[in-house]
C-alpha cells in the first residue's frame, strides 16, 4: 500500500454519537461495551481472523495527529489489517500511535502479528476508552480491492499512562451483507 503522505485526502469531520444526525448504523458505530473483535467472534460463530496488510511507520495522517494531540507530521508506527468473519472481510481496521509514546510505554504494538489488537486492549483494565466518533471514511484511505466511498467507520483513542492507541475501523459491504442475510 502506498503511504505517501501527498495522496492523503482531505482529513473527513469525526462526529460524536451526540452531534451525528441523519441515517447511521448507531448499534455498530457507537456500541461500545466490549471489543469489536469480540462482537465479530460471536456473530461469526468463532470463524473469526485477522489479515494484517500492512505495518510500519510512517508519518501520521492530520487527523489522527489530532486524535492523539500529536504535531503534524509526527512519526508513527501505524497497523492496518482486514479483521475476517465467516472467511469474508467484514472491517478495515487501521491503528496508530505516535513514535515518542510507544517507546516511552513498551507497548509492543509491533509484535502482535496476527492476533486482534482488540483482544489486548480489552484484557488491559490500564487503558481507559475515549468516545467513539463517527464518518464516512475516504475511499483513498482504504486498500484498493475494498476501496469505495461512504463507508462507515468509527474511532476512538485508547489511553494508558501517556500511551495513546487511536483505533479506526470500516465496516466493509460484506459485513451488512451478513446482517442482512441473517435477518432473512
Amino acid at each position: 500500500m502506498d503511504w505517501s503522505p501527498d495522496m492523503t485526502p482531505r482529513s473527513p469531520l469525526w462526529q460524536t454519537s451526540a452531534h451525528l444526525h441523519g441515517p447511521a448504523p448507531r448499534e455498530w458505530l457507537f456500541e461500545d461495551d466490549g471489543s469489536l473483535t469480540q462482537r465479530l467472534t460471536q456473530l461469526s460463530e468463532g470463524r473469526f481472523e485477522v489479515e494484517v496488510v500492512a505495518e510500519g511507520w510512517q508519518p501520521l495522517r492530520e487527523d489522527e495527529c489530532k486524535a492523539l494531540e500529536a504535531p503534524p507530521d509526527t512519526l508513527g508506527w501505524v497497523r492496518e489489517v482486514f479483521l475476517l468473519g465467516a472467511q469474508r472481510r467484514w472491517v478495515f481496521a487501521r491503528s496508530v500511535a505516535t513514535r515518542e509514546a510507544l517507546e516511552a510505554s513498551g507497548f509492543e504494538l509491533a509484535q502482535l502479528g496476527q492476533r486482534p489488537l482488540g483482544a489486548l486492549l480489552f484484557s488491559d483494565n490500564a487503558f481507559s476508552r475515549d468516545p467513539l466518533e463517527a464518518t464516512h471514511y475516504p475511499a483513498d484511505w482504504l486498500p484498493l480491492e475494498e476501496a469505495q466511498d461512504s463507508l462507515w467507520a468509527r474511532r476512538s483513542v485508547f489511553r494508558r499512562d501517556g500511551l495513546g492507541v487511536l483505533v479506526a475501523e470500516v465496516f466493509l459491504p460484506a459485513f451488512w451483507q451478513f446482517l442482512k442475510d441473517q435477518r432473512l
